[in-house]
């Protein structure tokens, strides 16, 4: 049978020849009206793919989250699942805002800036009351489980799926149809989402197109000190989350990290980590994690686990504190820190949230919320970075808790599986099947 050619292939095309046609149409427009116009109508077919992955993914988290937990049988399985998770969660999204801490300071990306800084009272325009502890907690439960899924609240969702999973574990044997019923609609949501990535080669080249179209490639030149520390911090993180995964993992982690290339391409050129999602389930059923491990912790990891964006934020902070000249004593930094960890939860469904993030914590420190303007031109070109680096950190976190809880195929196993999508129903109380590939 002739091997067709991988996605990312087509994906990397995708993005070399977006940045072409995109430097091109910037040259070439009269003036940025025109560009903005020309790049609206560019980016109408990377609108429709994420509005396509939007359309799935709500269902998808439920479905495939509500029988991963059914699966584990037990309160006390997915407590303990929940627990590692959310310990592995902690750790990552400390080691990331440290990291970032750290090389901020060390570099003072910010500071003999020689740009002209935005005057202090400057608007940014945005809402940054959403992020407070108190309606963060109050936001975790939703009022109703069809409001989560229509306005794609992945926090909410998680929430919802855990009560609805328990509850029909508990069911036992009554509850075994409507499990195959749920399974049943993950595998069509699957399905779907193998006929939305055909286009994600498009996407990608349009998105990128429009985006260079309207920035063109001089505002890379002026901020490249501080994207490139930044992409170098990325680095040390990913290097950090490998080796993380090496000491659980062994050599097989490099294989996870081969087998996630594809959707840390497609997270990385569409700067959409839920793009991503549908691609990083298939790449963890590859890896030999089982699906009952993945289905829980992926989409936990989407909302507790969210490394890139919150050192994105420490970055930000720093850069703007150290541009305005304001000095930040170590203890305050903590404190900083520790704030982040709070207020960066559940913002994978909330566009631009980092940006909210980071103005609601700028004002907690009274440094000029207006120093966000600076980086609003290049967001888009970091987000690509920390939405692909969400993509490794979930992947890997997702990979070592299936590890712990002896959830992950061994590799002759997964050879022995080469030709079958681990596609896993209940077939009895004692043992789950595999599915083979329609």
């Amino acid at each position: 049978m002739k091997k067709s050619r991988p996605l990312t292939l087509y994906i990397l095309i995708g993005m070399i020849l977006g940045i072409i046609v995109g430097y091109i149409c910037h040259q070439t427009l009269p003036d940025s009206k025109a560009a903005a116009t020309v790049a609206g109508y560019i980016s109408i077919v990377t609108d429709i793919f994420l509005r396509l992955i939007k359309m799935i993914i709500s269902l998808l988290v439920f479905s495939t989250l509500t029988v991963g937990i059914a699966h584990m049988g037990d309160s006390k399985a997915v407590g303990r699942v929940g627990i590692k998770a959310m310990s592995w969660f902690v750790t990552a999204s400390l080691a990331s805002l440290t990291v970032g801490l750290l090389l901020s300071n060390y570099m003072q990306l910010g500071a003999h800036l020689n740009l002209p800084l935005p005057s202090v009272g400057t608007a940014t325009n945005l809402k940054t009351g959403a992020f407070s502890l108190k309606d963060f907690v109050a936001h975790l439960v939703p009022k109703s489980p069809i409001e989560a899924m229509a306005n794609n609240e992945v926090l909410q969702i998680v929430v919802f799926s855990l009560f609805f999973g328990t509850a029909l574990a508990a069911l036992g044997e009554a509850g075994k149809k409507l499990t195959v019923i749920i399974d049943q609609l993950a595998q069509v949501m699957l399905r779907i989402t193998g006929s939305i990535m055909l286009m994600a080669p498009l996407a990608v080249f349009t998105g990128l197109a429009s985006i260079v179209t309207t920035q063109g490639v001089g505002v890379l030149v002026t901020f490249a000190k501080f994207m490139g520390g930044f992409y170098l911090g990325l680095a040390v993180l990913w290097t950090l989350l490998i080796a993380a995964g090496f000491m659980f993992l062994g050599p097989r982690i490099f294989k996870l990290i081969k087998l996630i290339r594809e959707p840390f391409f497609l997270a990385f050129s569409t700067a959409s980590s839920e793009a991503a999602y549908p691609k990083i389930l298939s790449a963890l059923d590859k890896f030999g994690v089982k699906r009952q491990v993945s289905s829980f912790v992926l989409p936990m990891g989407y909302s507790f686990n969210l490394d890139g964006s919150m050192m994105y934020c420490t970055f930000a902070i720093l850069f703007i504190a150290q541009a305005y000249g304001i000095h930040l004593s170590l203890g305050t930094q903590i404190t900083m820190l520790l704030l982040l960890m709070l207020t960066s939860k559940g913002m994978a469904g909330v566009p631009r949230a980092s940006l909210v993030v980071i103005a609601a914590t700028l004002n907690q420190f009274n440094i000029p919320e207006a120093g966000l303007l600076l980086l609003i031109g290049i967001d888009q070109f970091l987000d690509m970075g920390r939405s692909a680096t969400n993509a490794v950190g979930n992947s890997i976190a997702a990979a070592v808790v299936a590890k712990w809880e002896n959830g992950l195929f061994t590799e002759e196993e997964v050879h022995a599986q080469a030709d079958v999508i681990p596609l896993y129903r209940v077939e009895s109380e004692e043992h789950l099947t595999v599915g083979k590939r329609a």
